[in-house]
């Protein structure tokens, strides 16, 4: 009978399986030596495909990047320019949550990666098209970059203890209620994200009004989403 062929390998399966270590343990967990062991061939393999370490976790990182919903900043969509970046940071904090150990690298910037740079393109492109000038369209993709990337770096409500003897009154007498904080994590990272997210977007509606009126098209018209 014939052995088994082994799945050829290949930069899908590279990323895919660093991707995974970085999810389970960590940036810190990547190196040539450990994939080449967790997918069964020798270390030089690697290098077919990547030149070292970090052009593997800027892949990693550009698969996240695909998974940001970028359908709100399309021509044919109805979303105006204060909705869709609202929808756009909603669904790009989603994949960061779903992938917390990557966002280091992708708080650096887009750099190369394909991904990436369309996220950067669509958003600009958007904010341009919606009446922005450059300049400003260009600080609005930075700072929700700021914003989104920022929130998904650790959890606030994780960040105390569910242990109520470690808020003494005499020392706290506001956190009477923070060891309740940890088993409400999601209520309170969503919430209070969905807070400033709303904040920063009331701060630009106001803004917006100085680069001039509005035009016909309901993408220009912003709306509270």
């Amino acid at each position: 009978m014939a052995r088994p062929r082994k799945p050829l390998l290949s930069r899908d399966r590279i990323v895919e399986a660093a991707g995974a270590l970085v999810d389970a343990e960590g940036l810190d967990a990547v190196s040539t030596r450990r994939l080449a062991a967790e997918l069964g061939v020798s270390g030089p393999s690697l290098y077919n495909h990547f030149r070292n370490k970090d052009e593997i976790l800027d892949a990693v990182a550009d698969a996240v990047s695909v998974q940001v919903d970028l359908s709100m900043f399309e021509e044919s969509d109805p979303r105006d320019w204060r909705e869709a970046l609202h929808d756009w940071a909603l669904s790009y904090r989603a994949a960061l949550a779903a992938h917390p150990h990557i966002v280091p690298v992708l708080a650096r910037g887009p750099g190369r990666r394909p991904a990436g740079l369309r996220v950067a393109d669509a958003v600009f492109g958007a904010m341009v098209g919606a009446g922005w000038p450059p300049a400003q369209a260009t600080r609005i993709g930075a700072l929700m970059r700021y914003f989104i990337t920022g929130s998904a770096l650790g959890s606030f409500a994780g960040g105390f203890v569910d242990d109520e003897s470690a808020y003494d009154p005499a020392d706290y007498p506001h956190l009477g209620q923070a060891h309740l904080l940890a088993e409400r994590r999601r209520e309170v990272d969503e919430g209070a994200f969905e807070t400033g997210l709303r904040a920063l977007l009331d701060g630009l509606a106001m803004q917006y009004g100085e680069y001039g009126p509005p035009g016909e098209s309901v993408r220009r018209a912003p709306k509270r989403p």
